[in-house]
């Protein structure tokens, strides 16, 4: 059995037009767009590999077809942390992505463990999470590269430019926050 890994990301907004526009995102149309990030998911994530989808998976949520087979086309075992564009009128999971085949129920939010690491994913950022006075991470998305993170905490979506548009592993995530962390020993040393 091959080695299993852990990659997160937030926000990719298939199908989401105007996404193009307020972020802005550097594609023609939704379509080239769609398709760069299928390849730059499948191009890191193996059939076996463990992806956190931290919300904002899609839009044109009445496009079953279409949503299932853009699904369908990524690789790995998908979870689904809910975001503000994944609910329906009245505040449920859309019954789109609720037929999906994800891995596990779609949540708020999730505790889990990454490199020896207590992680809580969320859609939107908190200015404190669960274990964070313990050195527990913290990853969200919502914010579009808008809101910097506070202490373990950072936004993992894909207009971040170090996401760029493809899911990222724990490693690559955390070094700028474990960077820092170390600069600052050393300093106060």
């Amino acid at each position: 059995m091959a080695f299993t890994k852990k990659f997160y990301i937030s926000d990719t907004h298939f199908g989401h037009q105007r996404m193009l526009d307020m972020q802005p995102r550097p594609f023609a149309d939704i379509e080239e767009h769609d398709e760069w990030m299928v390849t730059c998911w499948n191009d890191v994530i193996g059939r076996d590999d463990i992806v956190y989808h931290l919300g904002d998976f899609a839009a044109r949520l009445h496009e079953t077809d279409r949503i299932q087979a853009l699904f369908s086309r990524l690789h790995g075992r998908k979870h689904l942390i809910i975001g503000n564009h994944d609910l329906d009128k009245k505040g449920a999971l859309h019954p789109t992505l609720a037929a999906l085949d994800w891995e596990s129920r779609p949540e708020h939010g999730l505790r889990t463990k990454d490199s020896g690491h207590d992680l809580w994913l969320a859609h939107y950022a908190g200015r404190t999470w669960p274990s964070s006075h313990h050195g527990a991470f913290h990853f969200y998305g919502h914010s579009h590269g808008r809101l910097p993170g506070v202490g373990r905490s950072r936004d993992v979506g894909v207009d971040v430019e170090d996401v760029a548009f493809t899911p990222r592993s724990f490693t690559e995530l955390t070094k700028g926050i474990l960077e820092a962390e170390a600069e600052s020993l050393v300093l106060q040393g």
